[in-house]
C-alpha cells in the first residue's frame, strides 16, 4: 500500500466514524432492551435526563442571546457609526448573491431590500452570480436587474459560473468560488485596498435588518483584528412565514433558535448560511471550497486552519431573514424541507476534515482543537440520535419488561419518570413558542382584512409547537441519519438547491 492509498483509507475511516457511532447507538439500545429490559430502562432514563438537561442549558443561552438582540436593535447604528467611527466611509461592502434558477421576483426583492437599509449604498458592490447550466433563465433576469439598479450602488457585477469544471461539486460553494475570483480581477484592476473591503455572502432571498451594514461596519472597525474574524448574524427564516404551513414554520424557527443558542457561545460558533468576513482573509485562504456541500461553515474552518487557530466567529445580535422552504404546495414543501435539513446535516463532512488538518497542525492550541471537534461530534451525534431514542425507543424496554412479567419498582415507575422528564422539557418548548410569536414579521395586509382570521393565525403561531416532537424526528433525526449514513457508505451527497418561490 503506497502513501496515497494509506491516506485515503485513513480519511475514509474518519468519514465512517460519525455514522457508525449513530448506528451502533441504535443497535446497542435495541440489543440492550432485548438482553435485559431493566438495563434498557436505565439507559433510556439516563439518555432522557441528559437530553432534557441539554435543552434546559440551551434555553439559558437562548434567553441570553435574546436579551442581547433586544438591546442591539434599539440602537441607531447608522447614526452611531457616523459619529464614532470617522473612517467608516473608507470601507466598501461586497455583497455576493449566488443564484440557481430563482425567479426574477426573488432576485429583485433582494436588491430592493438592500436599498431599504440605513447605509450609504454607494459604498456597496453587489455581485449577482448565475450558473451557465441555467444561462437561458439567468441572462434575462440579470439584464433586468442591471438596468433597474445600475445607478443605485457603487457597482453591480454579473458573473456566470461555467458548467462541468473538473473537481467541482455543483452548488453554492462552486459558484461563490468563481464569483470570488472574478471580483478579485475587478478589485486588482481598480487598485482597491483589500483591507477596506467587507464581504457578505448571502442567499439570494436574504433580507437584512435595516441596521445590518451599519452594525457590521461598527463591529468590523471595533474588532482588535477584523482580518482574523468572521461575523455571524442571527438567521430568521420567516420572510414568507405567514403563508407557510405549520411544519415548515416550526422547522425553520427551530433552526433560528438553535443558532441563537450558539451566538451566546462564540467559542463554539461556526459560520452558517449568510455571514460576513474580510476580503483579505477570503483571498488568503483561496475563497470558498468548490468541491463540498456545506461551504458556509467550511469557510470558517478553512480560515481557522490557515491562521493556525488565530481566527474566530464574532456573533452579531442583529438578524438577516430568509424564506422558509414553502413553495405553495404542501407535500412538495415537506419534501423540500427534508432535503434542506439533510443538506445542513451533511455538515458532518467537517468532522473528518477537522480531524485530518488539526492532526497536521502543531500550532493550533490543543484546547481549541478539542472544543471544535467535541462540539462537532456531539452536535451531529445528538442531532441524529436523541429525538429517536427519546420519542420512540424509550418505549421498547418498557414493552419488553411488561411482556416478560418484570415487576420491579423501577419498571413500574419508569413511565412516571419519563412523563415528568417530558413535562419538564415542555417548559422549554413553551418559551420557544413565545419567542417565535414575538419575532414574527408584520402580518400581511391580506390576512388583516378579517379580524377573526388574523387572531386565529396568531394563536396558531403559538400552538403549532405541539408538533415539535414530530418535526424533531421527521425533519431532524431522520435526515441527519440519512446524511451521516451516506458519508459513512461513501455515497456522497451532492448540493441540493433550496427551491425559492415568491408567494403572493
Amino acid at each position: 500500500m503506497n502513501k496515497t492509498q494509506s491516506q485515503y483509507y485513513k480519511y475514509r475511516l474518519m468519514e465512517i466514524l460519525p455514522g457508525a457511532l449513530v448506528w451502533l447507538t441504535f443497535i446497542f439500545a435495541i440489543s440492550l432492551s432485548f438482553y435485559n429490559p431493566l438495563y434498557g430502562i436505565y439507559f433510556i432514563i439516563i439518555f432522557d435526563t441528559y437530553f432534557i438537561l441539554k435543552i434546559t442549558y440551551m434555553l439559558i443561552w437562548l434567553i441570553m442571546s435574546w436579551i442581547k438582540y433586544r438591546q442591539t436593535i434599539k440602537i441607531d447604528w447608522w447614526d452611531f457609526l457616523r459619529h464614532n467611527h470617522k473612517t467608516w466611509d473608507q470601507y466598501y461592502h461586497l455583497l455576493l448573491l449566488p443564484t440557481a434558477g430563482e425567479p426574477f421576483e426573488v432576485v429583485d426583492n433582494a436588491f430592493a431590500k438592500l436599498l431599504e437599509t440605513n447605509y450609504d449604498h454607494k459604498k456597496m458592490i453587489v455581485v449577482l452570480g448565475g450558473e451557465e447550466r441555467l444561462k437561458d433563465h439567468f441572462e434575462p433576469i440579470s439584464k433586468r436587474i442591471l438596468e433597474k439598479y445600475k445607478d443605485k450602488f457603487y457597482h453591480i457585477m454579473i458573473t456566470v459560473h461555467p458548467m462541468d469544471l473538473p473537481g467541482e461539486v455543483i452548488g453554492k460553494g462552486a459558484n461563490l468560488y468563481h464569483m470570488g475570483h472574478e471580483i478579485k480581477k475587478y478589485f486588482d484592476a481598480h487598485e482597491f485596498d483589500y483591507k477596506k473591503i467587507i464581504v457578505s455572502a448571502f442567499d439570494v432571498d436574504t433580507v437584512t435588518h435595516h441596521q445590518y451594514f451599519a452594525y457590521l461596519t461598527h463591529k468590523f472597525i471595533s474588532h482588535k483584528n477584523p482580518y482574523r474574524a468572521s461575523f455571524q448574524p442571527m438567521a430568521f427564516y420567516h420572510n414568507n412565514t405567514w403563508e407557510s404551513d405549520i411544519f415548515t414554520r416550526v422547522v425553520s424557527n427551530s433552526t433560528t433558535f438553535w443558532l441563537l443558542t450558539d451566538l451566546a457561545r462564540p467559542e463554539r460558533l461556526l459560520t452558517f448560511s449568510s455571514h460576513s468576513m474580510s476580503w483579505l482573509a477570503l483571498v488568503e485562504v483561496g475563497f470558498w471550497q468548490n468541491n463540498i456541500v456545506t461551504e458556509d461553515s467550511r469557510i470558517f474552518i478553512q480560515c481557522f486552519i490557515h491562521y493556525e487557530g488565530d481566527y474566530e466567529v464574532v456573533p452579531m445580535h442583529i438578524p438577516v431573514s430568509m424564506d422558509t422552504v414553502y413553495v405553495g404546495k404542501f407535500w412538495r414543501s415537506l419534501k423540500n424541507q427534508y432535503k434542506q435539513m439533510r443538506r445542513w446535516a451533511y455538515g458532518v463532512e467537517h468532522f473528518p476534515y477537522m480531524v485530518w488538518h488539526f492532526n497536521k497542525s502543531k500550532k493550533i492550541p490543543l484546547n481549541k482543537k478539542w472544543i471544535y471537534i467535541w462540539n462537532q461530534t456531539e452536535g451531529i451525534y445528538t442531532w441524529a440520535t436523541a429525538p429517536i431514542l427519546v420519542m420512540l425507543m424509550g418505549y421498547l424496554p418498557l414493552y419488553l419488561a411488561e411482556k416478560r412479567g418484570i415487576t420491579s419498582v423501577l419498571a413500574q415507575n419508569t413511565p412516571l419518570i419519563l412523563e415528568n422528564l417530558m413535562r419538564f422539557g415542555l417548559i422549554g418548548i413553551f418559551f420557544i413558542s413565545v419567542f417565535s410569536v414575538i419575532i414574527l414579521p408584520p402580518m400581511p395586509q391580506k390576512f388583516k382584512n378579517n379580524i377573526v382570521n388574523a387572531v386565529l393565525r396568531y394563536i396558531l403561531m403559538f400552538v403549532q409547537w405541539i408538533i415539535f416532537p414530530i418535526t424533531m424526528i421527521i425533519f431532524g433525526s431522520i435526515p441527519a441519519v440519512d446524511a451521516q449514513t451516506r458519508l459513512m457508505l461513501g455515497k456522497y451527497l451532492g448540493f441540493w438547491v433550496t427551491e425559492k418561490k415568491k408567494i403572493n
